[in-house]
């Protein structure tokens, strides 16, 4: 299978995704197959949020409109043209250990095994077995060629030559112990803070709480931690939280945010609250759900010190010089994991 035909399936799937982004789907009938997955996939989005009740409607319907803006033909050749890749297929056969934090978390690394030329052997997370097996479908009805490509299963894996795992710190020491003698990459827990200085607008503020809300914070790109000032206004950083007071209407949410109040509560733990999120001062950087870490500073150059030192924690920064509020679930096709380029990994396999 040559290049070009990857590309073209994949830009495909993309139109097939955006069609699914908004609350009433929009059948575009020049996307290829509509008459035999279009109804499906509206199951399959059903299936995936009673599987997973964090997948809720507004959340699936971002992951679909995030994929199918960025897996554009235009996109995708941007993206490849700092690469040199083959048009012979690769008899690499790679491992992908998926999370199921959010929807279709694994689904970069699938599509950079297949860009590549590799074949993927999937291991599906529990919380997330629905999409990626449908979208593979719809991927295989395009461009049959990949049907000898893709293998996704829940059972252990075996007969693999490379492997991509993401997990937590703990599942990471597994990792390291089980897939150490093949080429890897393997993914820890990490967690995205953002800078405030006290100067920006409201519009920016709402865009942070895009930030930390949408997932409910389940994602590594969530910003999960804000440094401010001394002395820093509390009330412009609650006013942006406001966008997204419909959160506590979420049963989960709501109920993580009573337990650990709770708990907070019964340790004389100082909190901030605004009734929907509670705000704790603390070094750490993973936060529980509902739950938000804060530090304060007193020099932006101190900080940026600070935070080179703390970069393996770190999966990206929000701030007026780094990523721009509300940008923070989406990625661009060259915005890899943890700063690992897995494309030019899996090229030199």
């Amino acid at each position: 299978m040559q290049l070009q035909q990857r590309i073209n399936a994949f830009a495909q799937l993309g139109k097939f995704l955006l069609q699914f982004a908004e609350d009433t789907p929009k059948r575009d009938e020049s996307v290829l197959n509509n008459e035999l997955y279009f109804a499906e996939m509206q199951e399959a989005l059903q299936l995936a949020k009673a599987q997973n009740t964090w997948f809720t409607d507004e959340n699936l319907q971002f992951t679909c409109k995030n994929w199918g803006e960025a897996l554009t033909e235009t996109n995708i050749n941007t993206w490849l043209s700092g690469y040199k890749i083959s048009d012979k297929d690769v008899n690499n056969k790679v491992a992908i250990v998926m999370a199921g934090n959010i929807p279709l978390v694994g689904f970069h690394d699938f599509l950079c095994v297949l860009l590549s030329g590799h074949a993927v052997i999937g291991k599906l997370s529990s919380n997330d077995k629905i999409l990626l097996p449908f979208v593979s479908k719809y991927l295989i009805a395009v461009e049959p060629l990949f049907s000898n490509k893709i293998e996704l299963t829940t059972k252990t894996l075996e007969n693999f030559d490379a492997v991509i795992a993401t997990g937590s710190d703990n599942t990471a020491l597994y990792f390291e112990h089980y897939f150490g003698k093949y080429p890897h990459i393997i993914r820890k827990n990490r967690n995205s803070v953002a800078i405030l200085t006290g100067n920006e607008t409201p519009q920016q503020m709402e865009a942070l709480a895009d930030d930390i809300f949408r997932y409910f914070g389940l994602g590594c790109r969530n910003v999960s931690k804000i440094y401010v000032p001394l002395n820093y206004n509390w009330d412009h950083f609650f006013n942006g939280m406001f966008a997204w007071k419909h959160v506590i209407h979420n049963h989960k949410y709501i109920n993580n945010y009573d337990y650990n109040k709770a708990i907070y509560l019964m340790s004389n733990i100082k909190l901030l609250d605004n009734e929907f999120l509670l705000l704790k001062k603390d070094t750490g950087f993973s936060s529980p759900i509902s739950v938000f870490f804060y530090e304060t500073y007193t020099s932006l150059e101190e900080l940026s010190e600070k935070l080179k030192t703390e970069k393996e924690n770190i999966q990206c920064i929000i701030s007026e010089k780094h990523i721009a509020f509300g940008e923070a679930q989406q990625p661009k096709l060259s915005d890899y994991a943890d700063g690992v380029d897995t494309l030019d990994f899996l090229l030199g396999l």
